[in-house]
């Protein structure tokens, strides 16, 4: 692979990004709601700073888990099946580069806007929130925000996937948002609703939990945040009592798997049958 060939894709996905309307739509709702979030988290929390930091910091969970997600899989979804479409796919592997470069590079591109985009919101927030609650808290932040862009990677990495299975772009974004939902709103109903039928163990009902690229960033956001599960009931309990300092690097193993799985799917595809 040639790193030169990735670098040109990724830098012709960020002026892309920067020409997108939907883009900057996202970046503009997810800045708005986490300043929004943030400053009534804040507010009126007086001397009890860590109380209103965990206040906020939840909120903006919930927000990420929702906007992330869909901003990712759509921008994914769109990035091959688009070119495609518009025949621009055929003229850009007609030069000397390969599907893997091209692929690398949409990917890394794609990241880096939407990374760059959550870092307006993130930043605006984390101004709120040491203004109110000082840096006390300035370690755990900073683990949310990195929690967000490895769940953009995965997200990205899922939107590559449907884009370069899909024959043409409404299929890909119909999928996108298709699969946004499911990740979204079957995601705790879908893991209690099993969990009561099947009548689970607890250890089943976390391995359940990891299933969903969603719920392991909730679990290791709330771990990163309040430094224990207890909120999550029995599961969250069970998870720290039986892997303790563990629990963190296997999240992110986990959720650097949800990334690697798509990408190499996508890989796998594109070589057995091309891009275009």
């Amino acid at each position: 692979m040639d790193w030169t060939n990735v670098r040109v894709f990724a830098s012709k996905e960020l002026r892309d990004a920067r020409r997108n309307r939907w883009f900057w739509l996202y970046t503009a709702i997810f800045a708005s709601l986490s300043l929004a979030l943030s400053w009534m988290g804040m507010a009126g929390v007086g001397g009890y700073r860590v109380a209103g930091f965990g206040r906020t910091a939840a909120t903006l969970v919930n927000l990420v888990l929702l906007i992330v997600p869909l901003m990712g899989l759509t921008l994914g979804a769109m990035s091959v099946a688009g070119e495609r479409d518009r025949g621009a796919l055929f003229y850009v592997l007609a030069q000397p580069v390969t599907p893997s470069e091209v692929l690398a590079g949409k990917f890394l591109g794609l990241w880096l806007a939407l990374a760059g985009s959550l870092a307006v919101g993130f930043g605006l927030s984390g101004l709120v929130v040491a203004w109110k609650a000082g840096v006390m808290q300035l370690g755990s932040y900073v683990a949310l925000v990195g929690l967000a862009w490895g769940l953009g990677a995965v997200s990205l990495a899922l939107g590559l996937l449907v884009s370069v299975v899909a024959r043409c772009a409404s299929t890909a974004v119909g999928v996108a948002l298709f699969l946004w939902l499911m990740l979204v709103f079957l995601g705790d109903l879908g893991v209690m609703g099993t969990a009561v039928v099947l009548r689970l163990r607890v250890g089943q009902l976390l391995l359940l939990a990891l299933l969903n690229p969603l719920q392991v960033f909730k679990v290791a956001a709330i771990l990163a945040v309040r430094g224990s599960l207890e909120v999550l009931g029995p599961a969250g309990t069970y998870a720290v009592r039986t892997y303790g300092v563990r629990l963190m690097p296997l999240l992110f193993v986990v959720l650097a798997a949800w990334t690697v799985v798509p990408l190499s799917g996508a890989y796998l595809v594109t070589h057995r049958r091309g891009m275009v």
